[in-house]
C-alpha cells in the first residue's frame, strides 16, 4: 500500500497525474512537465516534497553527534543557519545527501531523502543512543518548496515579507497564512525560493493560501518530473541515480561537502586514502549533439567504441532547449570539450563534455 502526503486529494483535484515514488504516491506532473518547468524559471510553482524525511535532534550533544556522521562541517553553523551534505558508510560511498538545519546550539533538524529514511534514520538513531534525544518526525511533518523568481514576493503576501532579509541557507521561525512554518532559503531547482515545514494537518490551508497568494504572479503547482528537470540543470545531483553507495563525494564533484580537516567522521578514513590516490572517474555534464536523449544506465563510449563510463541522469533541457545529461567517464575523458558517444539503445549518439551547472539563475 502506498503512502500518501496530506495533500493528495488537492493533487487529484488538480488534476495531476499521480505515479508510485519511494513509496509514496505523488503528482508527476499537473498540466505538462514543460509549462511548470518554465514556470518555475519565469515565476514561480509550489511541489509537495512532504515525502521527504525529517529527523529532530534535541540536546547539548546534538550537533556532535550530526558532525559524526555527516562530511560537511556542522560545527561551524550559526543558529539559523543550514548546510548541505553528505552521510557516508566506512567505505567512504554515499547513504545519502541530506540538509542540516541548525535552530539553536541545542536543537537541530536533519532532512534525508524519502527513499533513504528507513536507513538514515536508524542510522543516526544508533548515533545518538545515550547522547541526544532524536524523532523520525517525518509523518508528522509537512514540506512544501515555494521556487522560482518571484517565489519571496507570493510568501510576502502570506506573511513573509521578512524573507527578502534572509541569506541563502538561512532559515527562520514564521507565521505564514495562519500556520506556524519554518521556512528556508534552500531549494532544488537552481531557482531562488523557500522550503517551508509546518505541521501535516497545517498544510492544505497553506497549500491552498499560497496558491491563492500567487496566481495572479504565475505561480503553478508543480510535480516530480518538472522538479528533476528544473535539478538536473542546475547539477543538482540525484540519490538514485547520480549518487549511491557505489560513488563516493569526491567523484561525484561534492568535494566541497567533504571537510577531512575536521574531526573525524565516519567515512573520513576511506575519503582521506581515496583523495591521495587520485580519482579514476569522475561525474561530468553532457550534451547530446546527435538526435537523441541520455537516459540513466546508457553506456558511454569513446570514439572507438570502447566503455568509457556510464550517464545517470538525462534529459531534454525546457531552458535551454537542448539534450543534457550527467555521467561518470573515466578519467582523461572528463575535460570540457571531449567528445564521446552516448549508446542509445544500440545507436552511438554523439555528444560532447560540457561545463555544469547547465544552467544558472540571472544575478
Amino acid at each position: 500500500m502506498l503512502a500518501r502526503t496530506p495533500l493528495y486529494n488537492r493533487h487529484v483535484a488538480l488534476g495531476a497525474r499521480m505515479v508510485p515514488f519511494a513509496g509514496y504516491e505523488m503528482p508527476v506532473q499537473y498540466e505538462g512537465v514543460k509549462q511548470e518547468h518554465l514556470a518555475v524559471r519565469s515565476a514561480a510553482g509550489l511541489f509537495d516534497v512532504s515525502h521527504m524525511g525529517e529527523l529532530e535532534l534535541v540536546g547539548p550533544e546534538a550537533g556532535a553527534v550530526i558532525d559524526g556522521l555527516i562530511t560537511n562541517d556542522a560545527s561551524k553553523l550559526v543558529d539559523g543557519r543550514a548546510l548541505y551534505t553528505c552521510a557516508c558508510n566506512e567505505r567512504g560511498t554515499i547513504l545519502d545527501d541530506l540538509i542540516v538545519y541548525r535552530l539553536r546550539a541545542d536543537r537541530w533538524l536533519v532532512v534525508c531523502n524519502a527513499s533513504n529514511r528507513s536507513k538514515i534514520a536508524p542510522h543516526f538513531q544508533a548515533a545518538a543512543a545515550g547522547r541526544c534525544a532524536i524523532e523520525d518526525a517525518s509523518d508528522r511533518t509537512a514540506l512544501l518548496a515555494l521556487q522560482g523568481p518571484k517565489a519571496l514576493e507570493i510568501a510576502g503576501r502570506v506573511g513573509g515579507a521578512s524573507l527578502v532579509e534572509l541569506k541563502s541557507f538561512g532559515l527562520a521561525e514564521l507565521v505564514l497564512a495562519g500556520v506556524h512554518a519554518l521556512v528556508a532559503r534552500t531549494g532544488y531547482t537552481g531557482e531562488d525560493g523557500v522550503e517551508i515545514f509546518c505541521a501535516s494537518n497545517d498544510v492544505v490551508a497553506l497549500w491552498d493560501a499560497l496558491l491563492d497568494a500567487g496566481r495572479d504572479l504565475g505561480l503553478v503547482p508543480a510535480g516530480l518530473a518538472a522538479r528533476d528537470t528544473l535539478r538536473l540543470e542546475a547539477r543538482l545531483s540525484l540519490y538514485g541515480n547520480d549518487i549511491d553507495e557505489t560513488t563516493n563525494p569526491l567523484e561525484a564533484g561534492l568535494g566541497w561537502t567533504v571537510k577531512l580537516d575536521k574531526p573525524g567522521f565516519l567515512g573520513k578514513n576511506a575519503l582521506v586514502a581515496q583523495k591521495a590516490a587520485g580519482l579514476a572517474r569522475k561525474l561530468v555534464g553532457l550534451e547530446m549533439v546527435g538526435r537523441g536523449i541520455a537516459r540513466h544506465g546508457y553506456p558511454l563510449l569513446d570514439a572507438t567504441g570502447a566503455s568509457i563510463g556510464t550517464c545517470t541522469s538525462g534529459s531534454p533541457s525546457p531552458t535551454l532547449g537542448t539534450n543534457i545529461g550527467l555521467g561518470y567517464v573515466a578519467v582523461g575523458h572528463d575535460a570540457v570539450g571531449t567528445k564521446l558517444l552516448v549508446d542509445c539503445r544500440g545507436k552511438s549518439i554523439e555528444a560532447v563534455v560540457v561545463p555544469t551547472p547547465f544552467y544558472k539563475r540571472p544575478t
